[in-house]
């Protein structure tokens, strides 16, 4: 039988379903990071009062999908002290006042379980975001104001945690092969993981090497390396949790990537990680 003009086979279906969904859906992504990217590097170049600016907002964004994808949707009482908690500590981490800061986030955690409905089992998650929120955006600030390096070691996070979603996202679009946690996230592969691996060794190398400081290469190429492993773990977590409240995305605002939450949840992992190493390393929180 002679095929109709109008045909199509199933080969070239499925061909057509995977060039729309995975190249069409990179483009989002491309096109996204394109609008985003340069207005947040340029805040981290200039720093205060810019960047603290940037933090306080993406924080309340956060705080705010957090607290829609806990509560089912709704966003009540314990969801608005979350916010407020979230947006609070870190101004006053803007504002030199990080001791403040860190006591406040119990007493907030605390005040988001005592507002739960009883028998509710968000609440407990609701109060996680305080934590989980607030001590990476604190941990950024901090970072971004270490003497001397300060800048470079914001832009150094964010290129390692940009090339392992990059390595990883590729690896697992060109090689596949079996899944790392199919319960989940089904699209995410072993293959991803070495990619992301690979690709944060490397651009972690070559930033060190675009600065002038003597610091030593490859304990820093290893560094990246690990970091990348935190940031997938980050991502994993952030995946964990939407999985138990039954959603895809924390929200719509980043086309192609979904809310603020689904593209900073390797950040969050991360920036924690190296204020604990500089601390180990014995540098002291000052503010």
């Amino acid at each position: 039988m002679t095929p109709s003009p109008n045909s199509v086979s199933a080969s070239d279906a499925t061909g057509q379903l995977v060039s729309n969904t995975v190249f069409g859906g990179f483009g989002t992504r491309i096109l996204s990071a394109i609008i985003l990217a340069p207005p947040a590097l340029a805040a981290v170049y200039a720093g205060a009062p810019y960047f603290n600016l940037m933090l306080i907002l993406i924080s309340l964004l956060m705080a705010w999908e957090w607290g829609r994808l806990c509560g089912g949707g709704r966003f009540e009482a314990p969801a608005v002290v979350l916010v407020m908690v979230v947006g609070l500590a870190v101004v006053l981490t803007a504002a030199d006042h990080m001791r403040e800061a860190f006591f406040l986030i119990p007493a907030g955690v605390l005040l988001v379980c005592l507002l739960g409905r009883r028998g509710e089992s968000s609440s407990p998650w609701l109060a996680l975001g305080i934590v989980y929120i607030a001590v990476p955006c604190m941990a950024l600030l901090w970072l971004r104001e270490w003497p001397g390096m300060g800048r470079e070691v914001v832009f150094w996070i964010l290129g390692v945690v940009w090339a392992t979603d990059t390595g990883a996202y590729c690896a697992g679009i060109l090689v596949g092969g079996p899944k790392l946690a199919p319960r989940v996230s089904p699209n995410k592969t072993w293959a991803g993981l070495a990619g992301g691996f690979v690709m944060a060794a490397l651009v972690s190398g070559f930033l060190v090497g675009l600065t002038e400081a003597a610091f030593a290469l490859w304990p820093l190429v290893v560094f990246g390396a690990f970091l990348a492993l935190v940031e997938q773990m980050g991502d994993l977590f952030e995946s964990s949790i939407k999985r138990r409240f039954g959603v895809k995305d924390t929200s719509r605002l980043i086309p192609g990537h979904g809310g603020v939450l689904d593209r900073l949840d390797g950040l969050l992992a991360v920036s924690p990680v190296v204020v604990a190493f500089l601390l180990l390393m014995g540098e002291k929180i000052t503010s």
